[in-house]
């Protein structure tokens, strides 16, 4: 399945909505994508999110929608 992450790229500072970024993994669950992104990167998760049926085709449709892999 593919998970939508929501981030901050760092965790010194207060979250603010204008500096959030998104990255999307695949993996069986939340908690994978979730363990995942903390090990490999410095950054703040927000959120994690499923993405399936419409909401992956249009996620897909923008032109940063890339998988990410670590």
């Amino acid at each position: 399945m593919i998970f939508k992450i929501t981030y901050q790229e760092t965790k010194g500072r207060n979250p603010k909505r204008e500096d959030t970024k998104a990255l999307y993994v695949e993996t069986e669950d939340a908690v994978q994508a979730r363990k995942l992104v903390e090990e490999n990167t410095p950054y703040n998760i927000e959120f994690v999110q499923p993405v399936e049926g419409k909401h992956l085709a249009y996620e897909q449709q923008s032109p940063d929608f890339e998988i990410t892999e670590f």
